[in-house]
């Protein structure tokens, strides 16, 4: 900016009449575009483009003098989102042709690309559709056809459509407005595991080869210490500590393919925020792996 140029005010819009050199019109100005992912900020941009005259956070969230508790409710409520009749629609035909976990990741794919606007009434009223292979399984192993939908049943279909919505969008389904099943620490343990076997060795031996040429002196002698004392089977927890910028997630991500390349497992796990929550976890999840 030219230090020499004088600041003068915006006078575009009607006068203030309270307030000397202030001018008030209904333009809006950098109000950045925000992906749907991030919901409420989402759903706050669309009240703040439609709502006039709004005297705060809360008051926004008001609508024909009901306040609602969340920015989504109250687009529902002004009629700014579309409904789920088309979504209602197609998983009642789905019904009626496709099996159980077509219908799963049909669901799991709307949840993560369309953002419909009752995700858990969705479910609700189609869940019996996508946990019918689940009751049959349990008919089959209890020899008894008498058998019917139960909770345990529809958690079993959440925690496999939350597991596609991770894989879609690296997401889980509270970020859709859905309740999150009931993951048990076995389940935890199992999902991980099923994770680290599906990498291709061949695949993770060509980024080591590829990368490791590249490593400066100090990330070589990182990578070479960790990698030693991994061969010799004195694994177990390595704490990079480094500031930003100085290549540790290079390293790290190394550290990982070779270990991956040899069939083996490694989690990364981050110690501080509420990353350092789960290393508890994580060791018992290594004393699963290390008795399988």
């Amino acid at each position: 900016m030219d230090s020499n140029k004088t600041w003068m005010p915006r006078k575009q819009g009607s006068p203030v009449a309270a307030c000397l050199n202030l001018f008030k019109s209904n333009a809006l100005g950098r109000l950045f575009t925000v992906n749907p992912r991030h919901t409420e900020c989402f759903y706050l941009r669309l009240l703040l483009v439609n709502v006039t005259g709004p005297l705060s956070f809360q008051d926004i969230r008001k609508v024909n003098g009901q306040q609602y508790p969340t920015y989504k409710d109250a687009c529902l409520a002004l009629g700014l989102l579309e409904d789920d009749n088309q979504w209602e629609c197609m998983l009642a035909e789905a019904a009626l042709n496709c099996t159980a976990i077509q219908i799963r990741l049909l669901f799991a794919i709307v949840l993560t690309t369309c953002f419909p606007a009752r995700a858990q009434i969705l479910w609700e009223n189609h869940k019996d559709s996508m946990t019918d292979d689940i009751l049959h399984q349990h008919r089959i192993r209890c020899h008894d056809l008498t058998i019917t939908f139960s909770d345990e049943m529809y958690n079993e279909a959440l925690i496999a459509i939350e597991d596609l919505c991770i894989v879609i969008a690296n997401l889980p389904l509270s970020n859709f407005g859905m309740n999150s099943p009931n993951r048990t620490a076995s389940d935890l343990m199992n999902t991980e595991m099923n994770r680290e076997l599906q990498y291709s060795t061949v695949e993770m031996a060509a980024i080591v080869a590829r990368n490791v040429p590249l490593m400066n002196e100090e990330q070589r002698t990182i990578y070479d210490r960790i990698m030693l004392a991994v061969s010799a089977g004195q694994g177990g927890f390595f704490f990079l500590d480094a500031p930003g910028g100085t290549g540790k997630t290079f390293v790290i991500s190394l550290i990982l393919a070779e270990i991956r390349s040899n069939n083996g497992i490694a989690l990364a796990v981050a110690s501080s925020g509420i990353a350092a929550t789960l290393l508890m976890e994580v060791e018992q999840l290594i004393q699963y792996l290390s008795c399988h």
